[in-house]
């Protein structure tokens, strides 16, 4: 996949993150009626973060591609769900800096939407292996739980806005 830098360039993903340069990720969290989120474990032959739990669906944004069109890619690719672009809610951006090893610097822009479907099957979900070992539906009380014992991915900006909405919003959102 090539994906576009900050100074618009193509480059693949092993060079961006090998020069630590800055790009841009989304990130969705898909949430049922019961307010429960689809949380996927990543991959053991993941290059960072391998066999821990993540949100529902995060991945690069392609080279010319908005941040939408990615997120529909990408929950298209990760679990085999289509969707239109008008169901994503965008919630807000970030961006954060982090070292892995010498061979990966994260420097990335986030894009966190959340999706709302009354209900998700989890028998019809078609995991993409080279990035998704498996999944299941977890509520908020028990994702806290994995946050506090640090078995998810680190997202702390990701996971209080979903929270945040979550008490704002309950269950009058779908």
């Amino acid at each position: 996949m090539k994906t576009e830098s900050k100074r618009g360039g193509e480059f693949a993903r092993s060079q961006i993150h090998k020069q630590g340069l800055w790009h841009r990720i989304v990130v969705v969290a898909i949430l049922d009626k019961d307010n429960n989120i689809l949380m996927q474990q990543r991959s053991k032959n993941k290059d960072k973060n391998p066999n821990m739990w993540d949100i529902s669906v995060t991945g690069h944004i392609s080279s010319g591609q908005d941040s939408l069109s990615a997120a529909c890619r990408e929950i298209r690719e990760e679990i085999g769900l289509k969707i239109k672009e008008q169901e994503l809610r965008y919630m807000f951006s970030y961006r954060k800096e982090q070292f892995v090893n010498e061979s990966h610097f994260d420097r990335q822009y986030y894009d966190f939407f959340i999706l709302r479907k009354q209900k998700i099957d989890i028998s019809k979900i078609q995991i993409q292996a080279s990035e998704v070992q498996q999944v299941r539906m977890v509520s908020m009380t028990e994702l806290a739980k994995m946050i506090e014992k640090k078995k998810v991915v680190e997202r702390d900006e990701t996971y209080q806005c979903l929270f945040d909405f979550l008490k704002f919003c309950g269950n009058k959102d779908k």
